[in-house]
């Protein structure tokens, strides 16, 4: 397991579901935290280790101020984990122009503003590692027109700073998790107690994920263990982009 003894990581979307699960686990690593939501409630994190700020993470000044901050008083920023996100419209027929501008700012303009924020200490000081936490969304078409397009977005921007910053030693990877059970689906759940029970038939792995699963690939990326791997895209799907079983089983007519 990777360590992150004496290391900064700074943490956007602290607050939610995966966010938590994050901080959590970077805490328990040993990591000096930063953590950053729009949601005041990001204040309950913290502790002896974790530095907590409300920002909104769509307003460039506003990043940059807070992180050049964050950094003066926590020291350089080895880690950057660009989580924060809105779930998106469920469709295009039903999108607005107002909703498709929210989306893409706080999902994908966030990833450029916050990266952009860390880059030049870490291409100076010759290490860094980014994350991104990207979605099956940004794959294939599985709704949220706004969501989905900024994380396909987020893909691509992840392998453009691998290469232009890896001579500098800056590594930048991004995850791709599937269904999350996470607190953003209570609406969802409280009209539907059974979506995840019907979700899970989507699935190899016959089940949706936990949100330390994926802060555990995260870690894992950001860590010592990843140091020879940059412009990857791992997914923590639970095998939905490998195949489609219900359909396989109605085409060979057996199991699967």
């Amino acid at each position: 397991m990777a360590h992150f003894n004496g290391k900064v990581v700074l943490i956007t979307g602290a607050s939610g579901g995966v966010g938590r699960a994050l901080w959590k686990h970077f805490d328990e690593l040993g990591a000096t935290v930063i953590a950053l939501d729009k949601d005041p409630g990001v204040h309950e994190l913290s502790n002896a280790t974790t530095e907590c700020a409300v920002v909104d993470v769509s307003n460039d000044d506003e990043v940059t101020a807070t992180i050049h901050a964050m950094a003066e008083k926590c020291g350089p920023i080895d880690v950057l984990v660009n989580n924060a996100g809105v779930g998106g419209e469920r469709t295009l027929a039903k999108s607005t122009p107002d909703g498709w501008h929210r989306g893409i700012a706080t999902n994908l303009h966030s990833v450029y503003y916050c990266t952009s924020a860390v880059l030049p200490a870490m291409r100076e000081r010759k290490q860094g590692a980014i994350v991104m936490v990207s979605s099956v969304n940004g794959m294939t078409t599985l709704g949220s027109p706004d969501y989905s397009a900024a994380k396909a977005a987020m893909i691509s921007f992840t392998k453009f700073v691998a290469v232009e910053c890896g001579r500098d030693g800056v590594r930048a990877n991004a995850v791709c998790p599937g269904t999350i059970r996470t607190p953003i689906w209570q609406d969802r759940l409280e009209k539907n107690p059974e979506l995840f029970d019907q979700l899970k038939k989507w699935y190899p792995l016959g089940r949706v994920a936990e949100p330390i699963e994926v802060a555990k690939a995260v870690a894992f990326l950001a860590g010592d263990d990843a140091t020879f791997i940059t412009g990857a895209v791992l997914n923590v799907d639970g095998g939905l982009l490998a195949g489609n079983p219900i359909m396989a089983a109605e085409l060979t007519n057996e199991r699967f």
